[in-house]
């Protein structure tokens, strides 16, 4: 199981590779807001159609959830802004490279506090070193 997962998020990987791609030409065309707003309106809609099929109908109301919750409602617009002006300038690679050591950095910190209800993974040498890689990955895209 856990294969497959690791599987689903390297494809999920893959797959922002391709949005960021095709978010620069689409921002240069028609504007950075307006492409991140093409690309939730899509999303949006595909979603509202999954639901109407496939999700239960007695599930609790997003109206009664904390407010906190819904902070990634402000996170992805600001994130495909960001792709959406990095790309065109920095490229594909350095532009997800960025991305995943903020990703990793962040994701150590919430992970060794346990922060929004996960459970608590301990920073160790092994994911400093790690998280250096990439940063060195970073440094070495970036001379080249």
């Amino acid at each position: 199981m856990q294969f497959l997962l690791i599987l689903l998020t390297f494809m999920g990987g893959m797959g922002l590779s391709v949005e960021a791609g095709l978010l620069g030409p689409l921002g240069s065309e028609v504007g950075e807001l307006w492409s991140t707003f093409s690309i939730f309106a899509v999303g949006a809609a595909l979603t509202f159609l999954l639901m109407l099929f496939f999700s239960p109908r007695n599930s609790p109301s997003f109206f009664s959830q904390p407010p906190s919750l819904l902070l990634g409602g402000v996170l992805g617009p600001v994130y495909v802004v960001i792709l959406t002006i990095a790309t065109p300038n920095i490229g594909i690679a350095m532009t997800m490279i960025g991305i995943l050591a903020g990703q990793i950095f962040k994701s150590l910190i919430i992970d060794h506090y346990g922060l929004f209800g996960t459970t608590e993974r301990k920073i160790d040498v092994k994911r400093i070193i790690a998280l250096a890689f990439i940063i060195i990955s970073l440094v070495f895209m970036a001379q080249g």
